[in-house]
């Protein structure tokens, strides 16, 4: 175990992941600098183009975009291969000689909140290979992170050794801060998605449940800083469930769920879309939606108990 005092690139180095993944995430989490230092650039402007969900496009969404592209094809020594993200609408070669990984990415999650001055984050999932594959997430993921640029900016990053929070400091270090984040069987909030209206008998069950055990409502509408809510209270429940006229819900299994659920469950939590787990489903496409039920043990197998 390290000491709080170590760095990104120690924790890396102790963790004896393999060097190419390795360099990727700590070049990714240099990538993440820039995009923290260019939101206060001119961030409430609108490019006027719409993104895979038809959200228009904030001018920050297409710098993230841009600042991890363009720096991860300046270092093609790192064996990127596919690069996916929510802002493009293909499968984007970055390595012409087959790398050995690829990246799929939510460059600027809850970006529609930046002129209000709420948190906001990154997503990245690394995948060994091609992204699609045919293969549930579970054999495929190798990594994920998450950086979210609030009071702090933060990355935790999760890559089969536990899940595990940095902080960046005023020179640039992301410092350690949690080491093997664990959750705890049950939690006391919940992030509940989606409008009300459009709940399933079933889930609004579900919540009238949880509010009735006493669990404190805690949404931002940021999905990073909803899920980082929940990972650094060690418990509660983030959900996006399946809705009237969205039976499939809103959040992209391989842009978002994939990477989260790996997150959450190398703390000991649980990622479901109800009755399967997040990294068995088998993505068959980068647009693909699932309904999620992520969090504590606890929280997540109640909901099984409704929904089936």
């Amino acid at each position: 175990m390290l000491t709080v005092n170590a760095n990104l690139r120690e924790h890396l180095l102790q963790a004896s992941l393999e060097e190419e993944l390795r360099r990727i995430i700590y070049h990714i989490a240099g990538s993440a600098k820039y995009i923290g230092n260019m939101m206060g650039e001119s961030n409430r402007k609108l490019t006027g183009a719409l993104n895979l969900t038809g959200d228009q496009l904030l001018e920050i969404d297409v710098l993230a975009n841009q600042i991890l592209i363009e720096r991860l094809r300046r270092d093609t020594s790192f064996g990127i291969n596919e690069f996916a993200s929510e802002e493009l609408n293909r499968i984007i070669r970055l390595d012409t000689n087959s790398g050995n990984y690829s990246i799929a990415a939510d460059p600027l999650d809850g970006s529609a909140m930046a002129d209000v001055n709420l948190a906001i984050g990154t997503l990245i999932g690394i995948y060994q290979g091609p992204i699609l594959q045919n293969k549930p997430g579970r054999q495929n993921l190798v990594a994920a992170m998450a950086v979210l640029y609030g009071p702090l900016t933060t990355l935790t990053y999760a890559a089969g050794k536990g899940t595990h929070e940095f902080v960046l400091n005023p020179t640039g270090d992301f410092i350690l801060a949690n080491e093997n984040i664990r959750m705890k069987e049950k939690g006391d909030i919940y992030s509940p998605g989606g409008f009300k209206k459009d709940w399933l008998p079933q889930h609004r069950k579900y919540i009238d449940a949880l509010e009735a055990d006493g669990h404190k409502l805690r949404y931002s509408g940021g999905l990073v800083a909803d899920i980082n809510q929940i990972l650094i209270k060690r418990g509660g429940l983030f959900t996006y469930p399946a809705l009237k006229g969205a039976e499939d819900g809103k959040l992209r299994l391989v842009l978002e769920l994939n990477t989260i659920a790996c997150l959450i469950e190398q703390a000991g939590g649980k990622a479901t879309d109800g009755l399967n787990n997040i990294l068995d489903l088998i993505p068959k496409t980068i647009d693909q939606r699932s309904p999620a039920y992520i969090g504590s043990q606890s929280e997540v197998d109640l909901a099984a108990e409704f929904l089936k």
